[in-house]
């Protein structure tokens, strides 16, 4: 849709229509476009049809229209003036299913307050739906505007010469003749019979033509005289030029469908594809979104763990690269999907957050790793639910691979395919599931013609299929306990949903003679630092493996285990006694470790050993150190303690580290955690003003009973005359009264709607026109009044800005 105001005055039209609803349906009204009731509640049918005609408001509707509401929409925008017959009529839907299609689309539109019907037959539609399409079933714009300029006498001279003798000299009725006359198919096509051969093909192309409006010369050299053919149709209103002759002529909506023939009709789909099912019972699709969602949660333990112990670094573009994507996936053994739904999922939960150049786990991670899985889960779906994007997407239009964590803009599409996905899937038959999971993506074609596709997917919405189904809310085709909870938007029933699909956290593990651990299920977060510490994991999933080596159990013995406490570690989680080669394992691991200790001196090496002191000097792949024997039990070396330990430790061998008063260093992982991606909070520098305190459950947005809403302004007076500024008119709060005094480009409407934002401390979206003459949508909260400013947090720039109210031209609620 194209960028518009964010709001627009209300034309009497809808205000006429609101009034003549009862409050039943007044009320259907405010439950589509929820938005329009928000708080401060709107007093008057006028002041609802103000938020109703915002085209930021029309602009929310759209994409939770089906393709036959929106075809019906757009035939409706084709053309100014239209009856429910005539649109029947253009749509071929006079009868039958389609018939009934369309009576069930233009209800939808009614009950959205997007297209209505007047008394006398006539639909109307709300003015900035007729911005959704630039060229509205490939038609120019209809006659009444086309000859919007022209003058009484250049009508009569068209009528005269389609053979319509003229009626009064008044423009308007001459008008409704030409209209009439161009509106019949017949009597066009009888004309065009008779015009000349070159006029007739002209005719024929450009009806079947999308306009060139790009092409339109504004400034300039008038054009050049046109062609005989061209005249022609000019003269007599098939093709319409500009008074002045710049750019090219146009042809007018009613003359193109005239043009097309009697069995042309616009395009109108009022039955949804079919779905291919097989059957699938209620314990099948719980067994498999179990299977799925305890994998899925495994590996999101496993890829975050990987980002808390080594944060990912950040490209200069912003975003995780390609090579970090791969590193992360081959530590937690995901693929590149998997990796991205989950850190995609995992920052908009609040888990992941910018830290310097890179990502790091927060504070509230810690938290989450040491609840239950089926909670772990349960936050990364509800988050994932409306997430702004499809975390999938890994290729663009080129190809080019795309980061994650990126901050892309918002995609209002994506998270509708998301909801309309599922909505598809509900639509099938108690008992059974899609045998294809591209049919639900052609269904999701039809629910949601507007949400947007990836350019990567070989078939309709496939990646976000794949991601339904690796979260367990899409099994065997159908909606899973899972998708259920998610499509009610009920968080509690999620989490117990989720808690009845998925075990507990295991405890424990099976240790093998193979110097291997496998734990079912996912692991709690002890047993995961246990096992992390002194095994290399495997694979992760439904069941999750650790091998144990020398170099695992030293990074154990390094971290300030003893033996004895590793083995009984580990025996507390074993599920049978440890077998004896991982006892032996570790012991044998324990005698060699700290047989050589490393000092810093820059440095010095020295252990109770001579032998093994000289086979260090003597040993080859350690030459790089510049190691020299100083003494039977000493060396000294010209490297690192750092880099000393670690070429021993390459070469097999097992020495520690010692603090400056010769204890044993005890090398312990760092746990970096970036800060929470909150706004600081504001400091007090407004002079004496008292302050109002705006915490973050301020932009909680309050509570409407529509119900009562609906019953009030079906009762309030019609006419509730709208307060001036410059009348000295009482307002509701004085916030009203300067927000209307300085921000005079603000409909009475969008004045409440700030000055409840401000009063209330909400967010809220404003259109704002800088001193540069751009235009740009912000989100504020925090905002704090300053006339003639607003001081408010920025999320756009994500600092706090000083607007100035005069250049603020609209108010939507955030």
């Amino acid at each position: 849709m194209a960028r518009c105001p964010i709001s627009k005055k209300s034309g009497s039209a809808l205000v006429t229509w609101l009034r003549g609803l009862d409050a039943a349906e007044l009320e259907r009204v405010l439950t589509a476009r929820p938005d329009a009731g928000t708080a401060p509640e709107p007093r008057s049918v006028g002041e609802l049809a103000d938020r109703l005609q915002r085209p930021a408001s029309v602009a929310l509707a759209l994409p939770r229209l089906t393709l036959p509401c929106l075809q019906v929409a757009e035939a409706v925008a084709a053309l100014t003036t239209v009856s429910r017959v005539g649109l029947a009529d253009l749509l071929g839907a006079t009868h039958g299913d389609r018939a009934h299609g369309l009576a069930a689309a233009l209800e939808v539109l009614a009950d959205r307050a997007l297209v209505w019907s007047d008394g006398k037959g006539l639909l109307h539609m709300a003015a900035p739906l007729r911005n959704a399409w630039g060229s509205p079933l490939g038609l120019d714009a209809p006659l009444v505007r086309l000859l919007a300029g022209s003058n009484s006498d250049e009508l009569g001279r068209m009528l005269a010469k389609i053979g319509v003798k003229p009626v009064a000299n008044r423009k308007a009725e001459r008008l409704t003749a030409l209209v009439g006359h161009h509106s019949d198919p017949a009597r066009v096509a009888a004309l065009v019979a008779k015009a000349p051969a070159a006029a007739r093909k002209l005719l024929e192309r450009w009806a079947h033509e999308a306009p060139e409006r790009s092409g339109f010369i504004m400034f300039g050299t008038p054009q050049a005289d046109s062609s005989p053919g061209e005249q022609w149709a000019v003269e007599r209103g098939l093709l319409i030029r500009e008074r002045h002759r710049y750019g090219p002529v146009r042809m007018p909506a009613e003359v193109a469908i005239s043009l097309r023939g009697s069995d042309w009709h616009a395009p109108f789909t009022p039955v949804p594809p079919g779905v291919r099912s097989v059957p699938a019972t209620v314990a099948g699709v719980e067994q498999e979104a179990a299977a799925a969602s305890m994998a899925f949660a495994a590996h999101a333990a496993s890829v975050l763990g990987v980002c808390a112990a080594a944060p990912p670094a950040r490209l200069k573009a912003g975003g995780i690269g390609a090579r970090e994507l791969a590193r992360i996936g081959k530590a937690a053994q995901c693929d590149d999907l998997l990796v991205r739904l989950v850190l995609e999922a995992a920052g908009a939960a609040g888990l992941l957050a910018r830290d310097g150049d890179r990502v790091a786990a927060t504070a509230s991670y810690d938290t989450w790793a040491e609840q239950e899985p089926a909670d772990q889960l349960a936050a990364l779906l509800l988050a994932w639910w409306e997430l702004p994007l499809t975390p999938g997407g890994s290729r663009d239009e080129d190809g080019k691979a795309l980061p994650a964590l990126a901050g892309a803009p918002p995609c209002g599409g994506c998270v509708q395919a998301r909801h309309g996905l599922l909505t598809a899937a509900s639509q099938l038959p108690a008992g059974e599931g899609a045998t294809n999971s591209a049919d639900l993506g052609a269904l999701l074609v039809w629910l949601r013609p507007l949400a947007d596709e990836l350019p990567q997917d070989s078939t309709p919405f496939a990646t976000l299929i794949r991601e339904a189904e690796l979260l367990g809310a899409l099994a065997l085709g159908a909606v899973s306990p899972i998708g259920t909870a998610l499509l009610a938007d009920d968080a509690e029933a999620l989490t117990d949903a989720c808690r009845r699909l998925l075990p507990a956290a295991s405890g424990t593990a099976r240790f093998g003679s193979d110097l291997t651990a496998v734990v079912a299920g996912t692991p709690s977060a002890h047993l995961l630092a246990l096992l992390d510490s002194v095994a290399d994991r495997e694979t992760a999933g439904a069941a999750s493996v650790w091998r144990f080596s020398p170099g695992s159990v030293r990074r154990a013995l390094d971290a300030g285990l003893t033996p004895d406490a590793l083995t009984a570690d580990l025996g507390a989680v074993a599920v049978e006694p440890l077998p004896q080669p991982l006892s032996y394992l570790i012991h044998d691991a324990a005698r060699g470790h700290g047989r050589v200790r490393v000092a810093a001196a820059a440095c010095v090496i020295h252990g109770e050993e001579p032998a093994l002191l000289a086979e260090l000097a003597a040993h080859r792949k350690l030459s790089q150190l510049g190691l020299r024997q100083v003494a039977p039990t000493v060396l000294i070396s010209r490297t690192s303690p750092e880099k000393t330990l670690a070429a021993m430790r390459a070469a097999g061998y097992a020495p520690v580290a010692e603090k400056p008063d010769g204890s044993v260093r005890i090398e312990r992982a760092q746990r970096p955690r970036a800060a929470s991606p909150v706004p600081p909070p504001r400091p007090s520098h407004r002079g004496s003003r008292p302050q109002r305190t705006n915490d973050r459950t301020a932009d909680v947005r309050t509570a409407v009973d529509l119900h009562a809403l609906a019953i009030r302004l079906h009762g309030a007076p019609q006419d509730v005359p709208e307060p001036d500024p410059y009348d000295g008119h009482p307002y509701a709060s004085d916030a009203e009264e300067i927000i209307a005094g300085y921000a005079r480009n603000l409909s009475f409407t969008d004045v409440r709607q700030l000055a409840h934002a401000v009063n209330d401390g909400q967010a809220v979206t404003i259109e704002y026109v800088a001193t540069s003459g751009n235009t740009t949508v912000r989100t504020l909260n925090r905002l704090e009044l300053d006339a003639p400013y607003l001081h408010a947090w920025c999320h756009l720039r994500n600092d706090e800005r000083v607007f100035t109210l005069s250049r603020i031209h609209g108010v939507m609620p955030s």
